[in-house]
């Protein structure tokens, strides 16, 4: 039988994090780097997973069974293997036809970007999944993962996107972001994975006012779409830092690591990990790799 491939992008949250969780309008970016799932149908009841990283080197895989409930047994008890029949199981839970049948799957899926980078190894999964068993994508994050959803908005679009939840429920649009300055934008990866969900706990944890601090970041967030100029841009992720920082008692990364640094700096999701955005005149590249950060990727080669 023909193998059926999914494909996912990548995301990065540009503005809003933390706070989108209630409501506000945040910034974010589908990126060139995605995910793909492949699957193929098999005689046997058995679900063979291989997992590749951007190398095309195998990071994870392993056999499961279903078993005559139609549940998945997982061969390994590995963290991963646990998590994967967590996803699978909450997939059949939102369609009873899933591994329903006498035969299998083999499955892979190919990253084409690195793990720790957090452009969403695992929002791009389950948004695949969700294609290849036709279930709502943010209804199996919420029963997996949890989180605002921005990241599967991401995966399913081509374009920049507004974000916002209302009622409980995901609102996205297109958004023409193309400023003329992009040139002047970079991305630059912290070499640490950050768990968004410590970062969301930190968050809830501390929220206070998160009305008036949302008000301001919805302003921020259309003013950024609409930013003409590197310099009123540069002055709208300032504003932003300062306002975060205050509502998850955080010291901004620019005051942490990089005070000397002329331009701005603003952090995207989770605070202390993955990403930082950085606007600068001249390119920053040579000023980061002298301090041990090495990928510095500009906006026009990660952006979609």
């Amino acid at each position: 039988m023909k193998s059926k491939k999914f494909y996912s992008h990548g995301k990065l949250l540009l503005s809003g994090e933390y706070l989108v969780l209630d409501g506000a309008i945040s910034l974010a970016i589908p990126t060139k780097y995605g995910q793909s799932l492949i699957v193929k149908q098999t005689e046997e009841p058995t679900l063979n997973w291989k997992s590749f990283d951007e190398n095309k080197t195998v990071w994870f895989q392993n056999q499961f069974e279903i078993d005559p409930d139609n549940d998945l047994k997982h061969v390994h008890e590995d963290s991963i293997s646990k998590r994967l029949t967590q996803i699978l199981n909450a997939t059949k839970g939102l369609n009873s036809e899933f591994l329903n049948k006498k035969y299998g799957f083999k499955i892979e899926t190919h990253l084409e970007f690195p793990k720790n980078w957090g452009l969403g190894t695992s929002s791009t999964l389950i948004n695949n999944i969700a294609q290849w068993t036709h279930v709502d994508a943010f209804k199996l994050l919420e029963k997996t993962f949890g989180g605002s959803g921005y990241d599967i908005a991401c995966a399913q679009n081509n374009t920049p996107i507004t974000y916002q939840i209302e009622d409980k429920k995901p609102v996205v649009k297109t958004v023409d972001f193309s400023p003329s300055f992009k040139d002047h934008l970079y991305f630059v990866h912290l070499n640490k994975k950050q768990n968004s969900r410590d970062g969301i706990k930190h968050y809830n944890k501390n929220k206070e006012n998160a009305q008036s601090a949302i008000d301001a970041i919805n302003k921020i967030t259309l003013e950024m779409i609409n930013s003409k100029t590197l310099e009123h841009f540069q002055s709208l992720m300032v504003q932003h830092e300062t306002i975060i920082s205050k509502i998850t008692k955080q010291t901004p990364v620019k005051d942490l690591l990089f005070k000397d640094f002329y331009g701005a700096i603003k952090s995207l999701g989770a605070w202390g990990g993955d990403f930082i955005m950085v606007a600068s005149k001249n390119n920053p590249s040579q000023y980061f790799k002298d301090r041990g950060y090495e990928t510095v990727i500009p906006y026009s080669i990660m952006a979609l």
